[in-house]
């Protein structure tokens, strides 16, 4: 489309020199008018910026004929949408049949009517133009509608973030990259990866569908509870629906199988290796990874980094796909970079006594106010054999997931 203030370029292509000055002479008031004589000027012409508007095709031509053009023309996308009106002394109606069959938008006969051909003109370009300005606000309401979708899923994710922890966390943001970057390492094609990027959200959202008290529970669950806890994958199936949307479908895929192992001892259909959907086996890794690498109710402090990779490389060929294990190496070290990005706002402070972070200086004890007067001396206590130490409050367990 041409941008405002810009004149259209109208491009015509005769062998005949006198019909060139005509159409150049009626057109020139409006147009910028460019003129070839055969079929590979026109095509050059056509190609080259500012492309034309409009073309105005003669159909007897030296070499290639104006239908061989046309078709040329609509099979390049860089030239397909632009508008072609056929020139012709002949007005056999097969003729311009062939002519509109090819993607012509019209078909003028020779001799050429000047008011006539600036009339078709102007309302082609007219045409073109509208068109043009329509598939840019499809665009564009397509982006916003993309954008909505994607802000919608993440909410969702959000959501369940505060139902398991009520920490004002950043698990979506994690998981997503973490997808995005194995399945790079993994070669995957750039839609595939986009498209696991953005679905990934929600892809333990049937959490949402187990009680609070129970996501929380920081001891030992229930044979009851752990079993409530091992219905998340099908509960968030049937949360997400099934859609033929392709963000939602694979959300669905996500939910229903993150929890797959490649040895068959997942859950909840104990697919075995190849079983398991592709999706489903990198979800595996990134959602023991997130698992592992943050603070959980019934464990008091996470794995390091180095801590859960080891593990995670333990479990190639037992839990995870043996094959993703060369791409989990390559996307370990951004994986610890988006990790420090977008560590949760809380921290370990989400734990239930609140103990501090891992590595954090203990604060000093406040200063004190000095008595009045000195306090007498005590006597010394009497020797007693030293207390044991008290089992580290720290201890860690695997993922209770």
């Amino acid at each position: 489309m041409t941008e405002q203030g810009v004149r259209p370029v109208i491009l015509a292509v005769d062998d005949d020199p006198d019909l060139l000055a005509l159409i150049g002479k009626v057109l020139a008031t409006e147009y910028e008018v460019k003129s070839a004589g055969d079929g590979g000027d026109a095509l050059a012409l056509a190609a080259a910026a500012p492309q034309p508007d409009l073309i105005l095709l003669d159909i007897q031509l030296p070499g290639a004929t104006g239908f061989e053009v046309c078709q040329l023309l609509k099979e390049d996308p860089a030239t397909a949408r632009i508008p072609v009106i056929f020139l012709s002394g002949k007005s056999e109606a097969a003729d311009q049949l062939e002519g509109l069959d090819l993607g012509a938008v019209d078909y003028i006969t020779k001799p050429v009517n000047a008011k006539l051909l600036l009339a078709r003109v102007r309302t082609h370009v007219a045409l073109a133009g509208r068109q043009a300005q329509l598939e840019q606000e499809v665009q564009a309401r397509t982006a916003q509608l993309e954008d909505a979708r994607a802000q919608l899923i993440r909410r969702l994710g959000r959501a369940m973030e505060f139902h398991e922890s009520a920490a004002s966390g950043n698990k979506v943001v994690r998981v997503s990259q973490y997808a995005r970057l194995v399945a790079q390492a993994a070669g995957m094609k750039p839609e595939v990866v986009d498209l696991l990027q953005k679905a990934a959200p929600l892809y333990d959202i049937g959490k949402i569908g187990v009680p609070s008290e129970v996501l929380r529970n920081p001891g030992k669950l229930s044979a009851p509870e752990l079993e409530r806890v091992r219905r998340h994958p099908e509960l968030g199936a049937e949360i997400i629906g099934e859609h033929k949307d392709a963000v939602l479908a694979l959300a669905r895929l996500l939910a229903l199988t993150h929890h797959e192992r490649w040895d068959g001892s997942g859950y909840p259909k104990r697919l075995k290796g190849s079983e398991i959907p592709w999706p489903g086996r990198v979800m595996g890794i990134v959602d023991t990874f997130e698992a592992m690498t943050t603070t959980q109710f019934y464990r008091q402090k996470p794995f390091s980094i180095e801590e859960a990779a080891k593990t995670i490389r333990e479990g190639f060929g037992k839990l995870f796909d043996p094959s993703l294990a060369e791409a989990f190496d390559k996307a370990l070290r951004v994986m610890k970079k988006v990790r420090e990005t977008y560590s949760d706002a809380l921290g370990d402070l989400i734990n239930l006594d609140f103990s501090p972070t891992r590595g954090a200086p203990e604060k000093p004890a406040p200063p004190r106010l000095a008595p009045a007067k000195p306090a007498p001396a005590k006597p010394a206590p009497a020797k007693t054999a030293p207390a044991k130490p008290a089992a580290a409050s720290g201890t860690r367990t695997p993922p209770r997931r």
